[in-house]
């Protein structure tokens, strides 16, 4: 078996290390192993050889932690929700002036996701055609949409935010991130993050907020956002 170096940036925690048992480093493997494969190739065309080709175990080793490559998918998004959610908390739960809460979060998001491109390109390319993977990733979105649903209530109870039928509008709203990771960071060259940031910050701010709070937060904090 050949061990290849890894193109991804995105790494399965944890981290093989000698402290850690052999199978959380076996299954950490696996998943790094997918991670790395997708930056240059499709959903479709992975199979359980080429993806265990790529580590130092065996292809036996796969069945202990995964039943079949649907699994592995659903591990990596798994993974990939839970780092979203943490750079999400600013806005979702945070106590303070909410446009400066939204765009803290929004820079982050994007950092997050320049590092996470080919990976969601990957997901929805397969969701197209995969029942499965369709599944998965209509659930992971559903996820976001709840998380954000509560906020933008509370904001309305407080006035900050119109009163409307928020429910089709943070539909649209994470579908347009999620699609513009996409676009902008599923596949080399890479798009520069700052302008994808402005983009979906006037975007976020405008709908929710109101398109005057578009100007203050521009003159405030995108002239100081560094390329």
């Amino acid at each position: 078996m050949s061990v290849i170096s890894s193109p991804s940036p995105l790494r399965a925690s944890p981290m093989p290390s000698s402290r850690i048992g052999k199978a959380e480093r076996t299954r950490a493997a696996i998943l790094n192993a997918a991670l790395d494969f997708f930056w240059s190739h499709p959903f479709h065309e992975m199979t359980i050889s080429k993806l265990m080709a790529s580590t130092d175990v065996g292809r036996s080793a796969f069945y202990v932690h995964f039943s079949d490559l649907h699994e592995v998918m659903d591990a990596l998004l798994d993974m990939l929700r839970d780092e979203i959610f943490a750079v999400d908390q600013p806005w979702l739960t945070g106590i303070g002036d909410p446009v400066a809460l939204l765009d803290e979060t929004l820079l982050s998001l994007v950092q997050l996701c320049y590092q996470r491109g080919p990976f969601f390109k990957a997901i929805t390319d397969a969701a197209a055609t995969d029942k499965r993977v369709e599944a998965s990733w209509r659930q992971f979105c559903e996820q976001f949409d709840a998380a954000g649903l509560a906020r933008i209530e509370a904001d309305q109870k407080q006035g900050l935010i119109p009163d409307f039928d928020i429910l089709p509008a943070m539909f649209a709203l994470n579908r347009l991130n999620a699609y513009t990771f996409i676009e902008a960071f599923g596949q080399r060259p890479r798009k520069k993050p700052k302008p994808v940031h402005e983009a979906l910050a006037r975007i976020w701010i405008s709908t929710l907020y109101g398109q005057e709070f578009v100007r203050i937060w521009f003159e405030y904090s995108c002239a100081n956002q560094p390329d």
